[in-house]
């Protein structure tokens, strides 16, 4: 069985590690030995702990969990060249990463939140050679996307990395909206749950305009709350965000 060896121990790396459990070795390299056996347990499969201090990683298959502040040091603290280095760090370069870490080869990827339920959308980009293994891990907790280019990385990252902040928004905005009108709390947020997990769904297979288009009646009651949206610039809001999250990714 392949061992997969985790540098970190946050909730990234653990909830990689579930996706991968059942098919890999799972070895974790962090600070504090508590931590580890907490990781482990939390984890609830044996696992290999290592302190990061003098760790070497010759011919490993590496997912680097750190904060990007946390690059430089963490690299100093390393020996050996790793097999591949698959980095979860947003706004992380392939050159910031080789410049500091040895490996054979790098990989960016980029899940999301989601990763904590088997559902991220990660995307990855990296050396070509190394593609169809990246999709492979990273397809155990959600789907997976190659991109072309690290600009195409950092825009997803806008979208995808950040999308669950933006999407908890607007769910909170439209339970709120409901609660304005007089529905209690709870059955607002019951609702508003049901309909994303629905809508989840249905947006896998329709271009969102034919949702739209679908649901949206000449005069009816979705045409006027969508024409509060449109007079709201939820729209230009949306795009702006994206922009600014992007921007962001490349100043990190």
């Amino acid at each position: 069985m392949k061992t997969i060896t985790f540098i970190g121990n946050g909730n990234m790396a653990l909830s990689i590690a579930k996706g991968l459990k059942e098919n890999y070795k799972i070895e974790v390299v962090g600070r504090d030995i508590d931590k580890l056996t907490l990781f482990e347990k939390n984890l609830g499969v044996s696992i290999v702990k290592h302190l990061l201090q003098d760790f070497n990683t010759k011919d490993k298959t590496v997912i680097l969990c750190v904060k990007p502040a946390n690059v430089q040091e963490v690299s100093q603290k390393l020996q050996g060249e790793a097999e591949v280095i698959y980095s979860v760090l947003a706004g992380t370069t392939l050159h910031k990463l080789s410049s500091n870490f040895k490996s054979k080869a790098f990989v960016r990827t980029m899940p999301n939140l989601a990763a904590s339920v088997g559902s991220s959308m990660t995307t990855l980009t990296g050396d070509i050679n190394y593609k169809k293994e990246a999709e492979a891990l990273f397809s155990a907790i959600g789907s997976t996307r190659w991109l072309s280019s690290e600009k195409e990385i950092d825009i997803a990252t806008a979208l995808a990395g950040s999308g669950p902040a933006y999407l908890a928004l607007i769910t909170e905005a439209l339970a709120d909206g409901a609660v304005k009108q007089g529905l209690k709390r709870d059955d607002a947020l019951a609702i508003t749950r049901g309909l994303f997990g629905g809508f989840g769904k249905l947006i896998q297979d329709e271009h969102p305009a034919l949702l739209k288009d679908g649901v949206m009646s000449p005069g009816g009651t979705t045409a006027a709350g969508y024409a509060a949206l449109e007079e709201g610039n939820v729209r230009n809001a949306c795009i702006n965000a994206i922009e600014k999250a992007y921007k962001r990714a490349t100043e990190l």
